[in-house]
This record gives C-alpha cells, structure tokens and sequence, in this order.
C-alpha cells in the first residue's frame, strides 16, 4: 500500500509525540534508581546501535560491492564524515549527556515545560540565522508567549539557587538539550538528510566516541557507575526504550517529520508534548504542580498552538550530500 508523504509525516508525528512524552516520565522515574547518567547514556548508545549499525551495514552492503567508497568511520556511517560529526555532536552525543543528567537535578514538570516547549523557539531562531525563513509576526507572538512560559518555571528555580537549590541546574540541562535538537533539525533540514541515514549516522558516532572513552574512563577509576551493580532487566529496559525507542523509532520519526513538516512546524507539532508528560509526571510520578509549572505549561501550550496554527511550509532546496 502506497502512503502519501503527508500520511507518512502524520504516522510520524503521532509516534514520536507519544515516544517523546513517555522518554520524558520514563527518563525520570529513571533517576531515582541505580543507574547514574552516563550509565544509563551508555545504554541508550548500545540498545540503538544493536539494530543501526547492522541495518547500516546491510544498507551499503551494494555500495561496497561496487567498489564504491560510500560513507564513513570505517563504513559504519551512511553520510560523509563532516555531515556525521556534526549531526553526532548535536543529535548523537550533545543531546543525550545534556538531557539525562538534567533528569537528576529538576522534575519531570521542568522536562516538560523547558525540552519540548524550547524546541520551536530555538528552531525558528537557528532557522532565522541559518535558513534565512522569516519570522511572522504571529509567530513571534507564539514565541513570546513560550519564553514568557519559560522564564516562569526556569526563572523560579534560578531564584531559588541563592538559598541551595540544584533545579537550576537541571533547566539550564533541559534548555541546552533542546537547543543541541533544535540544531540538529535545522541541519537535517539544510542538508536534506535521509531520516534513516541520518539516526544510523548519529548513532555510529556517538558509539565511536563516547563508549570507548566512557569505559576507559571507568577502568582507570575516573568515572563512577553502577552498571556492575545494577539488575540485568534495569539495564536491559535503558536499552531497548532509551535506544531503540527513543532513538530508531522516535529519531527516524522525528526526522521524517522535518522532512514531511519542515523543522519549524515539526516542533510545533509536537505542542502536546509537554501536557501530556506534565500530567504523566503527576499521575506516575507523584509530582506537585505548583501554581508557576502549570501557568508557565499554559504558556507554552499556547504559544506552540498558536505557531502551528499561524505556521506555513517553506520549500527549501537542500545541499548535496555526497
């Protein structure tokens, strides 16, 4: 059966929201057991890689047959190596270690508020810069609306660090994540990168990368973990939802989004995000919502509908990518 690509941007949408908020409950339900943040990094790289890396084998399996040179870091890669190292720093590697590690400091509520409600005012400015789309004045005021919203759960917890608190610490985590993805997006954008390609890509470089370091550093005494210590089904769960969730399923839908979408409605379209795992995080996880968290939720909720609502695609002629 033939999909429209519409139909497919859809499908993709609907997955990646759900995927989104659930890495959201999930990845702090997650810091209140064993495993640190590297730890569960780690896992999230190898559960991803143990179906990218053979699907990217298989996939330039003919390429190599021809004797063609096709992709890089040892042929493990589908795209060139600067189109690899820059979609790995940003979508790969970047975003993971900023993410979890902001999960053991602030509340799933913040997560919620601060990663998927940052994500269309960092992607229409990087379009802005990179892309040179113009900024509508309806969607500056949707953009003003989820700052507004931001400064009311981020800048709380700011004010608070004078007396010790570390919430801080996890917003400014939430907001540098999402600025890392909404980079990311512009350049999948901009290059016009395969959405399958592109994941397979990220994720040979972040498995190149970070897990040698990560288990030198663990040998030498320099990083602590407890993936020794930890259950086998914790470890194996980070796997299978932080990898291969998270990443194949909801990075393949993410960038089949951008290409449907575009990057600016695409995290727009995500504008449900940040309810739905705001509510999770109450339901699961017994959090309290002070009066700030929903007023600011509010506030993004509403500017991303209003940005999807006054949003229009722009069509882009993409780079070449050898």
């Amino acid at each position: 059966m033939h999909l429209s690509p519409r139909t497919v941007g859809v499908v993709a949408a609907v997955v990646t929201v759900l995927i989104w908020t659930s890495f959201i409950v999930i990845a702090r339900a997650s810091a209140s057991h064993h495993l640190l943040p590297l730890d569960i990094v780690l896992a999230r790289i190898v559960g991803a890689s143990s179906v990218l890396v053979p699907w990217a084998w298989w996939l330039m399996r003919p390429a190599r047959r021809a004797g063609q040179n096709v992709g890089s870091l040892w042929g493990l890669s589908p795209l060139p190596w600067r189109v690899t190292l820059q979609a790995g720093v940003l979508g790969g590697l970047l975003y993971a270690l900023l993410a979890y590690n902001g999960f053991f400091f602030a509340p799933a509520a913040h997560a919620s508020v601060l990663m998927p409600g940052s994500l269309p005012l960092w992607t229409t400015l990087l379009a802005w810069l990179v892309l040179r789309e113009q900024i509508a004045s309806a969607r500056a005021v949707g953009l003003a609306l989820i700052v507004l919203g931001d400064l009311l759960v981020g800048g709380a917890s700011l004010l608070k660090a004078f007396e010790g608190g570390e919430v801080w610490k996890g917003d400014l985590l939430f907001m540098s994540a999402a600025f890392c993805w909404s980079a990311y997006s512009i350049m999948v954008r901009r290059h016009g990168l395969d959405a399958v390609r592109a994941t397979m890509a990220i994720t040979v470089f972040a498995l190149v990368t970070f897990v040698p370091v990560f288990l030198l550093a663990v040998l030498l005494g320099l990083q602590p973990t407890h993936l020794f210590s930890a259950s086998w089904q914790e470890i194996a769960f980070q796997a299978a939802f932080q990898g291969v969730g998270s990443v194949v399923v909801s990075g393949i839908g993410f960038t089949q989004m951008i290409r449907a979408f575009g990057p600016v409605r695409s995290t727009m379209i995500t504008a449900v995000v940040p309810g739905l795992s705001a509510l999770g995080a109450v339901i699961f996880l017994q959090e309290p919502m002070q009066w700030n968290l929903w007023v600011g939720l509010s506030l993004v909720t509403l500017g991303i509908l209003f940005g999807v609502r006054q949003a229009a695609p722009k069509a882009l002629t993409p780079e070449k990518v050898a």
